[in-house]
């Protein structure tokens, strides 16, 4: 199974990095400050906040963030 496919309902919260934990430097290029993060975090996909476990999930569309956020900003999302 590929880190961003686990499910947040079975995984074993144990095998989770909390985000809280995770320090960037911001000396760092945007490429390093990128490795640093998956390094730390281990799943970008999925991992705790606290308490919480955090699923993150993108849609497969041609759409960037950008125009989604522009459609909710107008009213027509």
């Amino acid at each position: 199974m590929e880190r961003k496919e686990l499910d947040i309902r079975t995984v074993n919260r144990n095998s989770l990095k909390d985000i809280n934990n995770v320090k960037i430097d911001p000396n760092l290029t945007k490429q390093e400050r990128i490795k640093s993060y998956v390094e730390q975090i281990g799943n970008p996909y999925c991992y705790l906040d606290g308490d919480i476990i955090v699923g993150i999930s993108y849609a497969d569309t041609d759409i960037t963030l950008e125009d989604r956020l522009k459609a909710y900003v107008s009213g027509l999302g």
